[in-house]
């Protein structure tokens, strides 16, 4: 579909929501990033999984890639509060190394790979530069990371900690590098937003989430375009 299309089609979806809604749609899609992507690496325990996208959600990073080892992604309703339906999740499921499909995807695209690990040598997080784009990658809550991404990372960065812990729970750890990180490339980084071709696609995404039986009312609508 082209990018005129898929306008039209935009502007008739929205007939189906409320001024209030279709406004507050654009003034979240105008602060959300695509700078900072966030890679779950076979995270088990549905609730960290969950508890990560909704900080995803809030700090306004959009997309989030999730790879599978055994582990597929399970969403907490509960936890989550429905913020996976607002963000680009994208699963790496197939491939014989998912790790290594993902990491080479996103390094194809132009991504920094920064693995979260706690060892003493690694970049402190107030420290890591973010003039470059960022996919931030955390491993399970036991193993941490994999030898994979050990291997394709290109910098290690780790939270500062004072107690007796060797480290945060997964998801505290995500919304407090998040926080740093999203606050840094707010300030810094003049074109952390997305751009005007991803706007377009997500719009349309949001809209088919906020409607009800909205591919139907697409279908028709293409219908009566002859497409």
């Amino acid at each position: 579909m082209n990018n005129f299309l898929k306008k039209e089609l935009s502007e008739y979806l929205c007939t189906f929501i409320s001024d209030r809604r279709r406004a507050r749609l654009h003034q979240v899609l105008a602060q959300r990033t695509g700078h900072l992507r966030i890679v779950l690496e076979n995270v088990y325990q549905a609730h960290n999984a969950s508890a990560v996208m909704r900080s995803c959600d809030c700090f306004g990073i959009q997309y989030v890639h999730y790879i599978e080892h055994g582990n597929r992604l399970k969403i907490s309703d509960d936890v989550a509060m429905g913020s996976s339906n607002w963000l680009s999740i994208q699963r790496h499921t197939q491939s014989e190394n998912n790790t290594l499909e993902a990491l080479t995807l996103l390094k194809r695209q132009g991504y920094k790979i920064v693995a979260t690990t706690p060892h003493e040598n690694d970049c402190t997080i107030d420290k890591l530069p973010v003039h470059e784009k960022i996919a931030l990658v955390f491993g399970t809550e036991i193993e941490g990371i994999s030898e994979e991404v050990y291997k394709h990372a290109d910098s290690f960065v780790k939270i500062p900690m004072h107690g007796f812990t060797e480290s945060f729970n997964i998801s505290v750890s995500a919304a407090l590098c998040m926080y740093e990180l999203t606050k840094r490339i707010r300030e810094t980084v003049p074109d952390y937003l997305l751009t005007e071709q991803e706007k377009l696609d997500i719009f349309c995404d949001w809209l088919r989430s906020s409607i009800d039986k909205s591919d139907a009312l697409i279908e028709n609508y293409l219908q009566k375009k002859q497409i």
